[in-house]
């Protein structure tokens, strides 16, 4: 019975400890936040990146959807319509490329606004 207790309290304990850095990998990342960006048609929009792992944007009134991740120092957002976004240090400021598939379609400065 005892060592049922001890394993029992080290299983909860290791699922807490793995939650905790589940969580925390996103909280601490630089990119969370909002983001001003140019479209393909050089119109201005933002992206949101939350600390959970989702991201959305407001280009054109779409109501994108999307995940991203933190990679080799880049936000990495793979979007419902099958796009990919990456927003990188560039420099003194940021950059943001769009991909369909593994085609670069745009390229813009991208400000952190929030």
């Amino acid at each position: 019975m005892v060592t049922t207790r001890k394993m029992t309290i080290g299983a909860l304990a290791a699922a807490a400890a793995f939650a905790l850095t589940m969580g925390a990998s996103f909280a601490a990342s630089e990119f969370a936040g909002a983001w001003k960006v140019k479209d393909t048609a050089g119109k201005d929009f933002q992206i949101m990146l939350s600390e959970d792992g989702s991201a959305s944007a407001d280009r054109s009134g779409e109501g994108l959807k999307g995940k991203w991740t933190e990679d080799g120092g880049a936000a990495v957002i793979t979007w419902d319509t099958g796009w990919k976004t990456k927003i990188v240090k560039d420099g003194d400021g940021y950059k943001k490329t769009a991909y369909e598939g593994d085609t670069e379609k745009n390229s813009s400065a991208a400000e952190k606004v929030k």
